[in-house]
């Protein structure tokens, strides 16, 4: 019995760990409703590595059409005097994104409490479709919780940044993918 139960739980993480790799792999643009570009570490305004790809992804994104608006999100840290979201949302307009063809949802600590917010600001618009660009091992869990929210939505991930640095960042990037989406669906399933 133990040997069986074993079993089960290495296929629930060998099934689980093959769509974190499926999703990095897959890139669906839309046309949809809004780009949701998730946040990242930003310091002083700035967006880091990580973040920059996303912003980078997400202009390419819109100037092919893709969607009218792109939404930025998350918060900040303590001491921070801006928001992921602020930060992301100067850069695009640095680069030439109109202002309102953007919004900044400068809420969230962490993905679910960020997609849970702009699934609220995407319904104050009427707006209920989205490709999500985030790192590639992000791509299943934010869709995911962004879909349980009630937005139909599709991934578009990044190819450039910190997070494609070959087999070096994929293996642990999608270990903790793997953890991070399994420890999500056993909070929603046991609640």
């Amino acid at each position: 019995m133990i040997g069986l139960v074993l079993l089960a739980a290495v296929l629930v993480v060998a099934v689980t760990a093959g769509r974190v790799v499926l999703a990095a792999r897959s890139d669906d643009t839309g046309p949809v409703d809004a780009i949701v570009v998730l946040g990242a570490a930003q310091y002083d305004g700035a967006p880091q590595p990580y973040l920059t790809a996303r912003l980078e992804h997400a202009l390419d994104l819109y100037e092919s059409d893709a969607a009218p608006l792109v939404v930025t999100v998350g918060g900040s840290q303590p001491g921070d005097r801006f928001t992921e979201a602020s930060a992301g949302r100067d850069w695009l307009l640095d680069h030439g994104v109109p202002e309102d063809a953007t919004l900044g949802v400068g809420v969230g600590g962490n993905t679910l409490a960020s997609m849970s917010a702009v699934a609220a600001a995407l319904r104050e618009r009427d707006l209920g479709t989205a490709v999500v660009v985030t790192d590639p091992w992000h791509s299943l869990r934010s869709r995911a919780m962004l879909e349980q929210q009630g937005v139909e939505t599709v991934s578009s991930p990044t190819r450039t940044g910190p997070a494609n640095d070959g087999l070096a960042a994929a293996v642990p990037y999608t270990a903790r993918e793997t953890a991070a989406y399994l420890y999500w669906w056993w909070q929603r399933a046991t609640t």
